[in-house]
């Protein structure tokens, strides 16, 4: 152990021991991907800038109707890890709702640094509403769902880092944020069992974390969660929604009974659950 405790079953952060089937949803997401990417219209690997993983997919309904709603989802992976592609069967709700779906993929932590992420899903939206009408999609109607650490990256979407107010980023015009499973406190990641696969620093925990970041308005933001999940997935969401409320801004809590951290993603991509209707909901209401 090189003199270092074993976090195993103690650490609430590592989901796979709060997950016994973990292996298990992790294929089934794969496996509901590459279902759907076998019937559905796709452009995939479309760059929004210059490096290898600053890249997106975007799926389309089976009648794109002018003007069509855009969704994008951004996947976690606790910043170190994840594939857009696996994720391909969130889209089901969207294209449902006659919208269109947008995967954004990044680089990964500790390669890259956590500015650097926040930066990339940024731009990646940015490129998106600039060039939505080239595929059919209307710039003023664009919602983002995000995981996790999908989740955190998504959120500054719609806030500003501490360390970047009097710098005034270029944000998105968004309609809509649901925000699942996030991690808004990151004060706890870099001692984590994260600590070498991340190598997250107690600086960037301290500049990314949007419980201390300045939040701007969206016109719905929903804070969702796994009513299983770990103490720190419920705690920061409420958190956030009073965060949200000091500064006069509305967030829903809307908390999944009967899931986990890694359930919960495949009820987002599930038209026919609570979770999967309100992402269509989201969509059509943008």
């Amino acid at each position: 152990m090189n003199g270092e405790a074993d976090t195993r079953g103690t650490d609430p952060y590592r989901i796979r021991d709060f997950v016994p089937d973990f292996d298990a949803i992790a294929a089934e997401f794969a496996a509901r991907s590459r279902s759907l990417s076998a019937t559905a219209t796709m452009r995939v690997d479309v760059a929004y800038g210059p490096r290898p993983r600053e890249t997106l997919d975007l799926i389309f309904p089976d009648r794109v109707t002018e003007g069509a709603p855009l969704h994008v989802f951004v996947h976690g992976g606790y910043w170190r890890s994840g594939n857009k592609e696996d994720y391909r069967f969130v889209a089901a709700p969207v294209l449902a709702a006659g919208g269109i779906c947008a995967l954004v993929e990044y680089d990964l932590m500790p390669g890259r640094r956590l500015a650097v992420l926040v930066d990339q899903v940024r731009r990646a939206l940015c490129w998106l509403q600039n060039n939505a009408q080239s595929f059919g999609a209307d710039p003023g109607r664009l919602t983002v769902s995000g995981h996790s650490a999908g989740a955190h990256l998504s959120s500054y979407l719609a806030a500003t880092g501490f360390e970047e107010e009097d710098k005034a980023p270029t944000l998105p015009d968004l309609r809509g944020l649901l925000l699942l499973s996030g991690i808004y406190d990151l004060s706890d990641i870099p001692n984590s069992f994260l600590r070498h696969e991340a190598a997250m620093t107690q600086d960037e925990a301290e500049a990314w974390s949007p419980l201390t970041s300045k939040q701007h308005a969206v016109a719905r933001r929903i804070l969702a969660y796994g009513v299983e999940e770990t103490a720190p997935f419920h705690d920061q969401a409420l958190a956030l929604q009073q965060r949200l409320k000091s500064q006069a801004l509305q967030a829903e809590i809307l908390p999944i009974a009967e899931r986990n951290h890694m359930s919960v993603v495949l009820d987002l991509g599930d038209r026919d659950t609570p979770l999967g209707r309100r992402l269509s909901d989201l969509v059509t209401s943008a």
